[in-house]
C-alpha cells in the first residue's frame, strides 16, 4: 500500500503542476481556462482526469493502509499510529483547502 501511496502522490504532484501552468485563477477567466485546458492543451483533458480520479484513488489506497492496519493490531503502537492519523488529519485538510 506504502508504494501505490507514494506514486499516487507523484502522479497528483505532476498533473497539478501541469495544470497549474495553464490555469488562471481570475475570477472572470477560471472556467475559461479550465475549458482552454481541456480543449486546447495536449492531452489537457487526460491529465485533467488523472488529476481528479488520482486524488479518489489516493485516499481509497490512505483508506486500505489504514484498514490493513486495523486488521494487523498497528494501532498498538501508539506513537506511530498517532503520527498516521496526524498525517491523515493533515491530508484531509490540504485536500478540502485545494477542493475549495
Amino acid at each position: 500500500m506504502g508504494s501505490l501511496l507514494g506514486l499516487c502522490l507523484i502522479v497528483q504532484i505532476i498533473t497539478g503542476l501541469f495544470l497549474a501552468m495553464h490555469y488562471v485563477s481570475d475570477i472572470s477567466s477560471a472556467f475559461s481556462s479550465v475549458a482552454h485546458i481541456c480543449r486546447d492543451v495536449n492531452y489537457g483533458w487526460l491529465i485533467r482526469n488523472f488529476h481528479a480520479n488520482g486524488a479518489s484513488l489516493f485516499f481509497i489506497c490512505i483508506y486500505l493502509h489504514i484498514a490493513r492496519g486495523l486488521y494487523y493490531g498497528s494501532y498498538l503502537y501508539m506513537e506511530t499510529w498517532n503520527i498516521g492519523v496526524i498525517l491523515l488529519l493533515l491530508t484531509m485538510m490540504t485536500a478540502f483547502v485545494g477542493y475549495v
